[in-house]
């Protein structure tokens, strides 16, 4: 039988073991919550570093297709430095030293130092990366080289274009400054970093569309339907302006789109519409040059004629002038002294003014020819100005 002692004590040990069985659940919880969250982590990375090695893949085959090379494994094929050493004279326009032949790990190491022997010259640095890293396949460290030297051939033009200033600190700041300037006034669009502003196609669109408005009506895309919008960007990148996709639409329309694949994509636009920028340019001066030259062309044919109808008339003056036939009466004298009077006071002076024009427009010829290093137009014999003056 129970005492009513035995109640108190029960009452009292009860709360104790209903604690010390929440804080053992707790802790089991917190201890699921941090394994869920570190592997969690962990997926994150190893996404990030599959589209990382897919992006940074292509981006390479893309310049080592100027030599006709290409890579088949990020981690596998720069081990021996060859193909990285082909990257970089591709990228810099300079000749590295040759590779070093062999396949031994020595000659390895050697052909890969000399990459990053270049890359330290050119102010690149390189934290906490040997060329035993490359060799050995760091996956971690030969993303990390692949992107530093994205940065420094790639995204540093970016703020090399541009004119300097407090807004574009770095590549990266100048790169987007550039974004949000050509997608300025776009409905929907709002580029404020490389990662989710992308998601929904838009920001690509309107990049594609701000330079090329004739390739399609941007008013037709919708911020809801994401992956038609990057399907559609892609694919008008790689047809109408030779861009290759870098990346797949489910590369940016995903929960946590990579940063550096998403610029690396991004800049081969901003590379392409500059360039495209640049031959605008030239365009335009070569078309100022033709003209400048078919003007000159227009006046030296004037002045041929010009001179042509003033040589005549001088010539055919000259004649009348010296006719020694003179009239027998005095009707007729002064009829030729009313012709002659009418020569001098109506013919010559515009003939006269004629001839100054015809100076200044032949010295307006030769000057704008030797502006433009152009050899010297000088008229044919019997058309200079010195057969006028006689």
């Amino acid at each position: 039988m129970t005492s009513e002692n035995d109640y108190d004590h029960l009452e009292l040990q009860q709360p104790y073991s209903h604690w010390d069985a929440s804080d053992d659940e707790l802790d089991n919880d917190n201890s699921s919550a941090r394994l869920f969250e570190r592997s969690r982590i962990k997926a994150l990375a190893d996404e990030r570093e599959a589209v990382q090695k897919k992006t940074f893949t292509k981006w390479v085959n893309l310049h080592l297709a100027c030599v006709t090379c290409r890579i088949s494994d990020l981690y596998l094929d720069l081990r021996d430095g060859r193909m990285l050493i082909k990257l970089l004279e591709v990228l810099s326009k300079e000749m590295l030293p040759k590779p070093t032949k062999g396949r031994m790990r020595i000659h390895c190491l050697e052909n890969v130092d000399k990459a990053l022997q270049f890359l330290k010259e050119k102010q690149v640095h390189l934290e906490n990366m040997g060329s035993h890293d490359i060799v050995d396949g760091n996956h971690r460290l030969i993303l990390g080289l692949i992107w530093t030297i994205i940065l420094r051939f790639q995204v540093q033009g970016v703020i090399d274009d541009m004119d300097e200033g407090p807004e574009t600190r770095s590549p990266r700041e100048a790169l987007l400054l550039w974004c949000q300037m050509k997608t300025k006034g776009y409905p929907h669009v709002n580029v404020t970093n490389f990662t989710s502003s992308w998601k929904d196609g838009l920001a690509f669109n309107a990049l594609i569309h701000k330079h090329r408005p004739e390739l399609f009506d941007f008013k037709t895309l919708t911020k809801s339907n994401a992956r038609h919008n990057l399907e559609h960007a892609f694919s008008m990148a790689e047809r109408h302006l030779g861009i290759t996709p870098l990346l797949d639409p489910e590369d940016v329309f995903t929960e946590n789109p990579d940063e550096k694949s998403i610029i690396t994509y991004v800049v081969a636009f901003y590379h392409y519409f500059s360039e495209m920028k640049k031959l605008e340019v030239k365009g335009r001066r070569l078309g100022k040059v033709i003209e400048h030259a078919k003007e000159t062309k227009r006046m030296i044919e004037g002045y041929g004629g010009l001179a042509s109808n003033l040589l005549t008339w001088i010539e055919q003056t000259i004649i009348s002038l010296n006719s020694r036939s003179f009239a027998n009466s005095l009707a007729g004298v002064q009829h030729q002294l009313q012709t002659f009077s009418t020569y001098r006071t109506v013919e010559k002076p515009p003939k006269f003014q004629e001839k100054g024009n015809l100076e200044v427009l032949l010295f307006t010829i030769q000057s704008r020819m030797r502006a433009n290093n152009q050899r010297v137009y000088t008229p044919q014999e019997g058309r200079l100005v010195c057969d006028i003056n006689r």
